[in-house]
């Protein structure tokens, strides 16, 4: 368990708290590309970190996220126009471009330098990976985007969306990266076939249409065994569990600092799948929900299957929102719970979403009581907390420095269980170049 003092530490990330400068040093989504479809079209509203912003497509189609309030006498550039490369204010017509710059002071006269002293609130920004992202800290110590491998695939390989969640981010990150949860959250009780696969059809385990091995050995041991291994940019989190022989079935999750989580489900030539936890203020989160596959483009029905909730994805409404959310029970049917599965609930993210916006706004972890299987928890807080108290004392984080060392996997394999988690892993990743295997000199 936490103190009080430590868990207000650890949730909180507002601009001039511990966390939440440290979230700054990084990129972190701010939007969808498809949120932003036409130059010159509307501004939008959005909030991050606490922080009250608007976001345009400018003429040239770059985008600006910036203050919402003209520097003027305040009003707010929501009501303004986005014309030629740049906001206008509705008021008395100032202008200022995606870089904050006054462009155009009407009021004053044309000989006047006044305008070069005007300076509007605006944060540097990239499109990347179907996703605009934004960096809130210093700008002089602005870093490269991290590499993920989902940005770093063709557009034909990846799908992107996102789903609001009505709690802290930090718990709904822990439980992602608590993947012992598996064994009980998502565990399919039906036992008729039909029933099975529509049980099974969201399961996150996998990406088979029906139950196999891996779902029944997850299932069947809810004690796995925990190793977690730190390197450059965060945490591998490993769990083995018994197979029907002497090997382990080994799931091999991902941390990346400061808040992207890969699911440990896929062996070679499956899909990948990940998130990013975004804080729109202490109680409140976007999570961007992608998937990926290296090895070829999606399907129209694959792309369907995600739009429609399969996996890490959630069924959204037109602004995001989950069509299982809070304020319906996430639509929990109890025959399904008593026959079916675990929760009542159809589909993994509104599962995930139901347990842990069920802990409060913020969860209280002064009354938790941890035990074997939350090593990964504990080892996820040690990092960001001591990380960030660092940063408080003087020292930045190298993470932000290290962009080509985000381009990792996580995924599954089966070992034998004499073998640790770095040696499972130069099994499971040594082949492939350039990644997780790499970072501990087990790949080629």
């Amino acid at each position: 368990m936490l103190s009080q003092a430590d868990n207000e530490f650890l949730t909180r990330s507002g601009k001039g708290t511990p966390m939440g400068e440290l979230l700054r040093r990084f990129w972190i989504p701010a939007l969808l590309s498809e949120e932003l479809p036409e130059r010159d079209g509307p501004q939008k509203k959005i909030r991050i970190m606490g922080e009250d912003l608007l976001a345009f497509r400018q003429t040239d189609g770059r985008v600006g996220i910036v203050g919402p309030h003209c520097p003027h006498r305040g009003a707010n550039l929501y009501f303004g126009r986005n014309e030629e490369c740049g906001l206008r204010c509705s008021f008395h017509g100032w202008k200022f471009d995606i870089d904050g710059n006054c462009i155009d002071l009407p009021t004053s006269p044309p000989e006047s330098s006044y305008k070069d002293t005007i300076k509007l609130l605006a944060y540097p920004t990239r499109e990347w990976g179907d996703m605009i992202w934004v960096y809130m800290g210093p700008r002089e110590l602005m870093p490269e985007l991290p590499q993920l491998e989902m940005a770093l695939v063709p557009a034909s390989s990846r799908f992107v969306t996102k789903k609001w969640q009505d709690c802290n981010w930090v718990q709904s990150l822990e439980g992602a990266i608590d993947t012992s949860h598996f064994s009980f959250l998502h565990k399919v009780l039906a036992t008729d076939e039909e029933s099975a696969r529509r049980a099974m059809s969201n399961a996150a385990l996998g990406d088979q249409a029906k139950p196999d091995d891996r779902v029944r050995w997850v299932q069947n041991d809810p004690r796995p065994r925990f190793q977690v291994l730190g390197h450059e940019t965060g945490l591998v989190i490993g769990g083995g569990r018994k197979t029907d022989s002497p090997d382990l079935y080994w799931r091999i999750a991902q941390f990346l600092m400061p808040n992207h989580a890969y699911t440990p489900a896929a062996f070679p030539g499956e899909v990948y799948y990940g998130q990013s936890w975004v804080p729109v203020d202490d109680v409140n989160c976007w999570i961007y929900s992608y998937c990926w596959q290296p090895e070829r483009p999606f399907t129209n029905s694959e792309r369907a299957k995600y739009r429609g909730g399969f996996n890490v994805h959630s069924e959204v409404d037109a602004d995001y929102k989950p069509l299982r959310n809070r304020a319906n029970d996430y639509l929990r049917d109890r025959s399904v719970q008593k026959n079916e599965n675990f929760t009542g609930i159809t589909g993994v993210s509104e599962q995930d979403a139901a347990i842990q916006d069920s802990q409060g706004p913020i969860q209280d972890r002064t009354k938790e009581h941890l035990g074997p299987t939350d090593i990964g928890i504990v080892e996820f807080r040690k990092l960001m907390m001591g990380t960030a108290r660092r940063l408080a004392a003087g020292e930045a984080p190298n993470q932000p420095r290290l962009a080509s060392r985000y381009a990792v996997r996580s995924g599954g394999w089966v070992a034998a269980p004499e073998k640790d988690l770095a040696t499972v892993m130069a099994e499971r990743f040594g082949h492939d170049r350039g990644y997780i295997g790499n970072q501990y000199g087990l790949g080629d």
